[in-house]
């Protein structure tokens, strides 16, 4: 990363009154960075509406939109620790590049696909498929070259601003892309989505080299992938947090199966109250960002309360009688998810050597692409099987035993001697 700059700026003052949520901001690349992210997190939730439908209206099948959605995650657990290696050993700048660049070429080829008026949706798959690759193996220099534009200390304030620009560039994403797919139709959205990339690119381009705070990176050797999971595998804390966050992501953060299930069950609200819970969840997102922005410090303390306290309130959401009711439990939920997710991002990064920087992020994507692939089926089987009111309780009980488990595991290893191969994270000796 970089040193602060000395001289003071007008959008420093201005950040001033805020400078505790806000202060990632201060530094000018991550300003760049946080810019050109909304664009593209904007294009790509275009994208998003417009492959669903795009898929929908060939198949007419909600299940074959599952699997565009699967063929773009499979890559990650693949392939992801291989990215990682990548991104240790090179330079994460043109890395990011080149992947933008790919990302670009594919939009494109989706908005010709579209445009060709194809009654087939293998070349869609096709196109999903890549592009998860493209994200496996790009995606950990994305995450290391963002650490490199905020200091250490800046980087959870960071990464909860980022909570923000994901959640502002999705819901104005899909607005836009409600609004312009008469008029363009899918191809149109796509090739929107295809200029975003350049906004990320062009952002890079105006970054200031001097006040990037790079990260050590790892020696060129064979065995890089082994050595990586080797790592997380002999790393007892990060094993424990990112076992935690397996959990809390499969059975306790796939809302979007157990909203609609209860609102098509036993709240009776029908599509319409799908989409008021949709919309309470989003904004909750946004309440979580500036929550966890304002924190000073992301402990893993913090992390396991907030998993323990959304874990209990997904637990008491199935007990609910109205929409009202249900969506007043959502909102708190999805802000402690925001705190939770970040918490664990900004502690497996800061807490691990810069080195194996890359290969860290890698396995937290990882677990994050297993969890939305076996948590989305678990929770659908046990909402047809029990009804949505028992999924939703079974998977809160089961976050909150993980919880607790996982409370008892980093209590453990924070009271075992420090002499070891690999040491304890120094958060835990502050926890």
């Amino acid at each position: 990363m970089f040193r602060d700059s000395s001289a003071p700026s007008s959008t420093g003052q201005v950040l001033s009154l805020g400078s505790s949520t806000f202060r990632a901001l201060r530094h000018h690349n991550y300003r760049l960075w946080a810019g050109a992210d909304l664009v593209s997190i904007t294009g790509t939730w275009m994208q998003v509406l417009g492959v669903n439908w795009l898929v929908l209206t060939l198949t007419g099948s909600a299940a074959s939109v599952g699997l565009s959605l699967v063929m773009q995650a499979l890559p990650t657990l693949l392939l992801g620790m291989w990215g990682g290696a990548l991104a240790d050993r090179l330079p994460s700048r043109p890395l990011v590049i080149v992947s933008q660049l790919a990302h670009a070429a594919l939009a494109a080829a989706l908005a010709a696909i579209a445009f060709s008026g194809t009654e087939s949706v293998l070349p869609i798959y096709a196109v999903a498929l890549a592009g998860g690759v493209v994200s496996a193996l790009g995606g950990p220099a994305l995450g290391r070259f963002g650490a490199e534009v905020v200091p250490p200390a800046d980087l959870p304030n960071a990464m909860a601003l980022g909570s923000i620009i994901n959640s502002g560039g999705r819901i104005l994403g899909m607005s836009l892309a409600g609004m312009l797919l008469p008029f363009t139709g899918q191809g149109g959205l796509f090739l929107v989505n295809a200029v975003t990339f350049f906004a990320v690119i062009a952002g890079i381009a105006a970054m200031r080299p001097a006040e990037f705070h790079r990260l050590a990176a790892a020696e060129r050797q064979p065995g890089a992938i082994k050595e990586g999971l080797r790592y997380v595998l002999r790393t007892p804390w990060l094993l424990a947090v990112l076992a935690l966050s397996l959990v809390l992501g499969s059975l306790g953060r796939n809302y979007q199966v157990t909203m609609a299930a209860m609102s098509a069950g036993p709240l009776a609200a029908g599509a319409g109250g799908y989409g008021l819970l949709s919309t309470v969840f989003a904004v909750g997102t946004v309440v979580g960002g500036f929550i966890t922005a304002s924190r000073p410090r992301l402990s893993i303390r913090l992390l396991l309360i907030a998993a323990f306290a959304i874990s209990a309130l997904q637990a008491l959401s199935g007990l609910m009688p109205s929409l009202a009711t249900f969506a007043g439990a959502m909102l708190p939920i999805a802000a402690g998810a925001i705190l939770v997710d970040t918490a664990v991002s900004a502690r497996a990064q800061l807490d691990s050597p810069d080195a194996m920087r890359g290969r860290v992020i890698a396995a937290v994507g990882m677990v994050g692409a297993a969890s939305g692939a076996l948590g989305g089926p678990a929770l659908g089987w046990l909402s047809d099987a029990f009804g949505p009111r028992a999924a939703l309780q079974a998977g809160g009980i089961a976050c909150v035993a993980a919880t607790l488990l996982a409370a008892v595991t980093l209590a453990r290893l924070a009271r075992r001697p420090v002499s070891r191969p690999i040491p304890l994270s120094p958060v835990l000796e502050n926890a």
